[in-house]
C-alpha cells in the first residue's frame, strides 16, 4: 500500500472544516503584471495581435480559472461565485492585470482572485508570444481582502494601480474620515459600489483610523444633509466619490458650492492633470475640493481607478491643508 502523502497511518492533508463558520460577503483583489517592448504592449492594447483580441480572451480565461479553482487546487472549497471583474492598465514597459472576486461564502476568495489574475496573464502570455518571445510575467499578488474573522486587509505593499501607494509616505494623524459614494444605479442596486471600499483601502493605509463610509443616490438635497451632519461633527476629511461628470444628476460640485465655505481650486486642477495621463477625459471632469471650518471636502469621480487615481493625487496636500485650517504654520 502506497503511503505517499501519509503519515503515521494518518492523512497528511486535510480540507479545513467551514461547516460552522457563518456566510458572509466576501471580496478579494490579486494583481500581476507582464513585461514587454513597447511595440508589443501597444499591440495588445489595440487589439492588432495575429490571433486577435488578447484582452477579451484573456478576460474570459480568467473568469474560467476563477471557477475551476477547487479543481486545480484539492483543498480549496467550492464557492459560488457572485461576480469577477478585471482590470488593465498599461504602464511603461508592462501591462498590470488587477482581479476582483465576490462571493458570499464561508471562506474567502484568495485562491480564486490569484488564480483568475494567473490565467489572464498568461492568456496573453500565449497570444503575444508568437510576436514577441521576450516576456516576463510578475509581481503576482494579493491586493487586499473583505470579509470574515480577518475584516478588512490589505496587502503591506499597498494597492497596486488602483490607487494606494506602493511604498506609501503620506500619514495622515485622523481618527475619522468619511467616504460618501453618489451614484442611483448603485443606491438601487442595480450596480456595485467598488469606488467606496478602493478609497476607504487608501484612507487606511495612509493612517486614518476609522472611515465611515455612505452611499447615497444622486439627490444634492441628501448629499448636503450628509455634508453638514459630518462638518458639524467635527469629520476633518469628506471625500465624495461621483457627480462630478456632466451628466444631468452630476450635481457634487453644485452642492459642495452651497456648503460656503472656502474653494481650493488647485486640488481639482491636480487631479485633472493627474488623471490626464491615463486619458484625456479627466479634464472634462469637474472634481474640486472645498474648505468648511475645519473640514476638507473633496469631491473625486466616479469610477474607481479615477477617484482613488484623483485622491492619490492630492494626497500630500491634505495634511498640510488640514494644519493651516486649525491654525498651523505655513511651510513652504
Amino acid at each position: 500500500m502506497s503511503t505517499v502523502g501519509k503519515a503515521g497511518g494518518k492523512s497528511a492533508y486535510r480540507m479545513i472544516d467551514v461547516g460552522e463558520k457563518p456566510v458572509t460577503r466576501r471580496i478579494c483583489r490579486a494583481t500581476g503584471s507582464l513585461t514587454a517592448a513597447p511595440a508589443t504592449l501597444l499591440k495588445i492594447e489595440r487589439g492588432e495581435l495575429p490571433k486577435g483580441n488578447a484582452l477579451a480572451l484573456a478576460e474570459a480565461a480568467g473568469i474560467a480559472a476563477v471557477k475551476k479553482t477547487p479543481d486545480l487546487l484539492p483543498l480549496c472549497h467550492p464557492l459560488p461565485v457572485d461576480a469577477v471583474r478585471f482590470e488593465f492598465l498599461f504602464e511603461p514597459g508592462r501591462l498590470q492585470v488587477e482581479c476582483e472576486v465576490v462571493a458570499h461564502a464561508k471562506t474567502g476568495v484568495e485562491m480564486e482572485a490569484l488564480s483568475g489574475v494567473t490565467a489572464c496573464l498568461l492568456c496573453v502570455y500565449d497570444l503575444v508570444k508568437g510576436i514577441d518571445p521576450a516576456l516576463e510575467l510578475g509581481e503576482i499578488r494579493l491586493l487586499e481582502k473583505i470579509g470574515g474573522k480577518s475584516g478588512h486587509w490589505v496587502h503591506p505593499k499597498g494597492m497596486a494601480h488602483s490607487g494606494v501607494p506602493q511604498n506609501p509616505n503620506t500619514h495622515l494623524d485622523l481618527d475619522e474620515a468619511w467616504v460618501i459614494t453618489l451614484s442611483d444605479r448603485c443606491s438601487r442596486g442595480e450596480a456595485e459600489d467598488t469606488s467606496g471600499p478602493a478609497l476607504e483601502s487608501l484612507l487606511r493605509a495612509t493612517g486614518v483610523k476609522q472611515v465611515r463610509r455612505e452611499l447615497l443616490p444622486d439627490e444634492p438635497e441628501l448629499l448636503l444633509v450628509l455634508l453638514k451632519q459630518a462638518i458639524d461633527r467635527g469629520v476633518r476629511l469628506i471625500v465624495t466619490t461621483g457627480g462630478t461628470g456632466l451628466g444631468p444628476r452630476d450635481r457634487t460640485p453644485e452642492t459642495l458650492d452651497r456648503l460656503e465655505g472656502r474653494r481650493v481650486p488647485g486640488m481639482g486642477e491636480l487631479m485633472r492633470s493627474r488623471g490626464a495621463g491615463s486619458t484625456p477625459f479627466a479634464w472634462l471632469s469637474r472634481s474640486d475640493a472645498v474648505l468648511v471650518g475645519s473640514s476638507l471636502v473633496i469631491a473625486l469621480p466616479g469610477s474607481r481607478k479615477g477617484a482613488v487615481e484623483s485622491l492619490t493625487a492630492v494626497m500630500d496636500l491634505i495634511d498640510h491643508a488640514l494644519d493651516v485650517s486649525s491654525g498651523g504654520d505655513h511651510r513652504s
